[in-house]
């Protein structure tokens, strides 16, 4: 009987995973598009057309302590300085999607 019952929470364990994978998707494809909206005039291609050394390449983020999402998000919403704050701008789902996006694309290699 213990076989049986766990047969059914392993579906909807499954169902849940699929689902949630689904889910990280489509975030990084909205933080794509928020990406290219607000923030790709300063760092299209991950470079910084600013401060060129600060770039959102991945061994640049691991320098700077700029490499998971709570960092970018914090960065992102605070803004910090030549970049501005997008706290005011954007909602917090929308820098989480953000966030996560650079990570990808930095994982990427841009």
């Amino acid at each position: 009987m213990n076989k049986i019952s766990s047969i059914p929470t392993l579906i909807i364990g499954t169902i849940i995973f699929s689902i949630s994978q689904q889910a990280i998707a489509a975030d990084i494809a909205a933080g794509e598009q928020i990406f290219n909206a607000n923030c790709a005039a300063c760092h299209a291609g991950g470079n910084n057309a600013i401060i060129t050394e600060k770039t959102l390449k991945k061994d640049v983020l691991e320098t700077y302590s700029m490499n998971s999402v709570d960092a970018i998000t914090t960065q992102v919403t605070n803004g910090k300085g030549a970049m501005p704050a997008f706290g005011g701008r954007l909602e917090a789902e929308d820098i989480d999607n953000v966030a996560n996006y650079v990570l990808s694309q930095a994982e990427q290699g841009w």
